[in-house]
């Protein structure tokens, strides 16, 4: 290519290199390594994850690496920078986890800022864990410059007493421990396993749910997303996006040109089919307000109520992520769905391709037991639902498709925060029919949004799974299972509802009717409310602090901006 249509690549990064003036800006280059050559070649921004604090990206160098050797053969010039990351499992079930949610926008803004400060024409991120997926998303949007992600992987299983195990199993070992079912030598076993190394946990939970999420959106090259984290696959797929990501570049095509509504609703449906994560509605719809495209809680429901159910995939099922991939990985399971009319084949990709394009040499088929065809599946709608009610004006969203407790009622065990519940679980204070409400742990009652995957495991350690319900205007990790229903909006800090039940009330779940509602009567419920006092925050400094005073609804996304 001509040294002036290469120039011609710069939409950005020529207002950092060209002319006189910017001689300083050049010196600081040079200190670096460009030379004059790299002055005319467009600039490659390359947003890095990696970091020891979590098997999910302790890898992401090596990926980050290979896609600066992808984006220097294209004829781009790389510079990768770094951001930061949350271990969720790590946070897990103490004060650590309010700022789990909090990272998404951290990550999100600090990709904007760099790459708008920099003047990069182009971008790629390569994240591993929960939030990496969704924050790179919205930020490449805001940004809309042409933008490649690339995913870590997933973690292999390990091995106890010749069964497999990941961490969701020490979980929910943890409330076995407790109930008396399991020893703490057993525990510790698991505990040594659960996690043999890189990557991403390997359920169908948020890390690997939004990753398809990014694939089937068009703004992950495809079938690279379900690859392990150890296979030598993952480097090729990121030496190729740093190829991909300069292509873009040259056509043209920007993040919004890929994520439009038709390919959110890709996005939706293949998350539905999989039995993804809960926060994929949070974070989609966060998606979709950084791309200014029009998207409601409701259009997860309305979609989940035509949407096949067709994988195995735990937390509800056997199976994990690199079984998908041995049968033919993320497209398989895409051209199933587009075949069925599922999907929307005309929507782009990073490829410069549309999905159908990118899909018509698949042959892999579904093998009916990791993934079910569409004419066959485990259910005839997906694996979430969202809720209304008395109770959640707003909505709130369950799993469907990891219980088998579909209707419910029973009284309130009110708490707090999720410590004072867990502990009520562990203590054995919680009986079979309660229903367990943990409030003020909303976006930004908590602030955040904790996940409660420490109390739900505990709840099915101890046996409570099929006969006790758990509402929360907070989250859930993807890991969790049972009758669990969260993201209840309006909070409990802003005077939602939730904030008024008191304990003893009956609370009433069907979710075939989407139903959920606090049975008092509309005079209690006005008198109540007249009674109630918005809590003090509970940081009025810091990061918390300004996440709680910026934050929306959990049923708008969560976004801050």
């Amino acid at each position: 290519m001509g040294q002036e249509k290469i120039s011609n690549l710069k939409h950005r990064s020529h207002v950092v290199v060209d002319g006189p003036d910017k001689a300083g800006a050049r010196a600081f280059l040079r200190g670096v390594g460009l030379d004059d050559e790299d002055m005319v070649r467009p600039f490659i921004g390359i947003a890095s994850l990696s970091s020891n604090i979590t098997p999910c990206n302790i890898h992401l160098h090596r990926l980050a690496k290979k896609a600066e050797e992808g984006v220097r053969e294209a004829g781009g010039v790389p510079f990768t920078f770094g951001t930061i990351t949350v271990s969720d499992g790590i946070s897990m079930g103490h004060e650590g986890m309010k700022a789990s949610l909090v990272s998404r926008e951290v990550i999100a803004d600090s990709i904007e800022t760099v790459a708008f400060a920099e003047g990069m024409d182009a971008l790629i991120v390569v994240g591993g864990c929960d939030k990496n997926t969704p924050a790179a998303l919205m930020a490449m949007v805001r940004l809309n410059i042409p933008s490649v992600y690339v995913y870590g992987g997933s973690i292999q299983i390990g091995s106890y007493k010749g069964k497999p195990m990941n961490v969701q199993d020490v979980m929910e070992g943890v409330g076995s421990y407790y109930g008396g079912d399991l020893s703490l030598e057993d525990l510790e076993g698991l505990e040594r396993v659960a996690c043999p190394g890189e990557g991403a946990c390997p359920g169908m939970f948020t890390a690997n749910t939004m990753a398809t999420a990014a694939e089937v959106m068009g703004m992950a090259l495809p079938g690279s997303v379900s690859i392990p984290a150890n296979d030598p696959r993952n480097l090729d797929a990121a030496f190729n996006a740093g190829k991909a990501v300069y292509r873009c570049l040259e056509l043209g095509l920007r993040p919004r040109d890929i994520v439009t509504r038709q390919a959110l609703e890709n996005a939706i449906v293949a998350v539905l089919a999989l039995g993804g994560s809960t926060n994929a509605v949070l974070h989609l719809l966060a998606i979709a307000h950084e791309a200014e495209v029009p998207l409601v809680i409701d259009d997860f429901d309305e979609m989940s109520r035509r949407t096949p159910y067709i994988s195995d995939l735990k937390p509800g099922g056997r199976y994990v992520m690199a079984d998908v991939d041995a049968i033919g990985g993320v497209p398989m399971v895409l051209k199933e769905l587009l075949d069925a009319g599922l999907l929307h084949g005309e929507t782009q990709t990073v490829t410069g391709l549309t999905l159908a394009q990118n899909l018509a040499s698949v042959s892999a088929k579904p093998d009916g037991d990791v993934i079910y065809p569409v004419s066959a599946p485990r259910s005839s709608t997906g694996g979430l639902a969202i809720l209304k009610g008395n109770l959640a004006p707003e909505g709130a969203v369950m799993k469907v498709s990891a219980t088998a407790l579909l209707k419910h009622e029973g009284p309130a065990r009110v708490f707090s925060s999720e410590r004072e519940a867990f502990n009520a679980v562990i203590e054995g204070n919680i009986a079979a029919g309660d229903v367990v409400v943990i409030r003020y742990e909303g976006p930004r009652g908590g602030p955040g949004m904790q996940e409660m995957l420490s109390v739900t495991s505990a709840m099915v350690g101890r046996g409570l799974d099929d006969s006790t319900m758990l509402i929360t205007d907070g989250r859930f990790s993807g890991a969790t299972r049972g009758p669990m229903i969260g993201h209840v909006a309006p909070e409990a800090a802003v005077g939602g509802p939730i904030a008024l039940i008191e304990d003893g009330d009956t609370i009433a779940m069907d979710a075939d009717k989407r139903l959920l509602e606090l049975r008092i009567t509309d005079v209690e419920m006005k008198a109540r409310r007249s009674r109630w006092t918005p809590p003090k925050p509970n940081y009025e400094r810091g990061v918390l602090a300004k996440y709680a005073r910026l934050v929306s609804s959990a049923s708008l996304g969560a976004v801050t901006t």
